[in-house]
C-alpha cells in the first residue's frame, strides 16, 4: 500500500556514490564543492548535507543566505559558499553564522570590509567575474580589483570564480573564450601580488565532458550529485562522469474504472478513448510538480510495465491508462519518475516532453510531495 498520496524516495547513499564519482574524475588535487541550493533540488538540503560531510565534503554551496542559516541550524559545520549576492540586511547574518559571501562587484568588497571590522574578525570571501554569462560578477579591470583587495585588509579574498554559460556546447567557442578571459585575470593578479587559494569554473557539465581548463583547484557539482548530466552539442569528447539518479517519485492510485469507446477524459475532453479501456487516477498534479505541458504526452510505470497518460494533467489528479494492468488498484503505488525493472522514466525524459530541463522538472517537486530516505 502506498504511505502517502505523493511521495519522492531519496537515496543518500545514491547522492554520496554520485559526489564519489566526481572527485574520482577530478582527481584528488581538486576540490569538490557540492551544490545543494533549492533544498538540494528537492532532494533535501539538510539530509543531503549531512551525508556528504560524512562522505567527506568539506565546502556546500547555497544560493542565498537563508538556505546557508538553514544548514547551520541543523548542525552542519562545513563551510558554506553562498553564490548568489547577500541582501544588504543579510551582512550581519553572515557574519553570524560563519557563511563565505560570493561578492559581486567592487562596492561589496567594501562592505565585506566595513563588517570585518565590527566584528574584529577576518572575513573570507569569494570574488565572482563576468567572463560572459552576463548575470551576477564584477568585469572590473584587474587593476582596479587589486587596488580594491588592497583597500580592504580585513576581508580576505580566498577565492576566484566564474561561471560558464555553455560548458556542454562544444560547437561554439564561448566555454574556451570565457576560460581564456578567467585566465588572463588570474596572472593578472598574480603579477599583481594577488593569489586566491581557490580558483574555481566548473560545474557539472564542465566536470562530465572534461573541460579540464575549468576545474582548477575547485568545482561546483550541481545537478551531477542527483544522478543527471545536461546533453551536449557538437562534437564532445568522451564523457568522464557516470551517475545515477537519486530520487525516485510516486503517487497513489485513488481509483481504477473502466470506460466504454468514445468516453473522454479530463479537462476540454483532451483525451478520447479509442476502444474501451481501464482508466487509473493518480494522486498526483501540477501542484505536485508534475509538469502541466505533459498532458497526453507522457508516461507512467505501473507494476513494471509503461501506462500512457491520458488528458490533461490537473491540479491534484493524473490519469493513465491501466488496461494492461487488471490487479491494480486503489492504493498501490505507481511509479512516475524512477525505474521498475527494465522500465523507466527519468527526469530527462520528463523535460524533453515538456519543453524544459531536468533542473525545472526535479526543482518543480512542491513541497507538500513527502519525503523519504532510503
Amino acid at each position: 500500500m502506498a504511505p502517502y498520496r505523493c511521495w519522492a524516495e531519496i537515496s543518500t547513499r545514491q547522492i554520496v556514490d554520485n559526489f564519489n564519482a566526481v572527485r574520482r574524475v577530478t582527481g584528488a588535487g581538486v576540490e569538490t564543492m557540492p551544490v545543494v541550493k533549492a533544498d538540494a533540488y528537492h532532494h533535501g538540503a539538510v539530509e543531503t548535507s549531512r551525508a556528504l560531510v560524512a562522505a567527506g565534503a568539506r565546502w556546500l554551496a547555497v544560493s542565498n543566505v537563508e538556505e546557508g542559516a538553514e544548514l547551520r541550524d541543523a548542525g552542519i559545520d562545513a563551510r558554506i559558499l553562498v553564490m548568489a549576492g547577500v541582501l544588504s540586511q543579510e551582512w550581519d547574518e553572515v557574519a553570524g553564522r560563519s557563511l563565505t559571501p560570493v561578492l559581486q562587484s567592487l562596492e561589496d568588497i567594501e562592505t565585506a570590509e566595513q563588517l570585518a571590522l565590527r566584528g574584529g574578525r577576518r572575513l573570507r570571501y569569494h570574488l565572482k567575474v563576468d567572463t560572459g554569462l552576463g548575470r551576477l560578477g564584477t568585469r572590473a579591470e584587474p587593476e582596479r580589483i587589486l587596488a580594491a583587495v588592497a583597500q580592504a585588509p580585513h576581508a580576505e579574498l580566498e577565492g576566484l570564480m566564474t561561471h560558464l554559460a555553455s560548458a556542454a556546447d562544444f560547437a561554439g567557442a564561448q566555454s574556451v573564450e570565457q576560460l581564456s578571459l578567467f585566465d588572463a585575470l588570474v596572472q593578472r593578479l598574480a603579477e599583481g601580488g594577488l593569489a586566491p587559494r581557490y580558483l574555481h569554473a566548473a560545474s557539472s557539465s564542465a566536470i562530465a565532458y572534461g573541460r579540464r581548463g575549468g576545474w582548477k583547484n575547485m568545482v561546483r557539482p550541481g545537478l551531477s550529485l542527483y544522478g543527471y548530466v545536461s546533453p551536449s552539442s557538437g562534437e564532445p569528447p568522451e564523457r568522464l562522469l557516470s551517475v545515477e539518479p537519486a530520487l525516485t517519485w510516486k503517487a497513489a492510485v485513488l481509483e481504477v474504472k473502466d470506460v466504454p469507446a468514445g468516453a473522454t477524459v479530463g479537462y476540454n475532453a483532451l483525451f478520447r478513448a479509442s476502444r474501451p479501456m481501464r482508466v487509473a487516477v493518480l494522486a498526483a498534479g501540477y501542484a505536485d510538480g508534475y509538469p502541466h505541458q505533459l498532458g497526453n504526452r507522457s508516461r507512467v510505470i505501473i507494476q513494471g510495465r509503461y501506462a500512457a497518460l491520458l488528458g490533461a494533467v490537473s491540479m491534484d489528479l493524473l490519469t493513465v491508462d491501466a488496461t494492461q494492468c487488471p490487479r491494480l488498484k486503489p492504493g498501490d503505488a505507481v511509479t512516475l519518475l524512477g525505474a521498475e525493472g527494465e522500465a523507466r522514466v527519468d527526469a530527462a525524459e520528463l523535460a524533453r516532453g515538456a519543453g524544459t530541463i531536468p533542473y525545472t522538472v526535479l526543482c518543480g517537486i512542491a513541497a507538500r510531495v513527502k519525503k523519504v530516505y532510503v
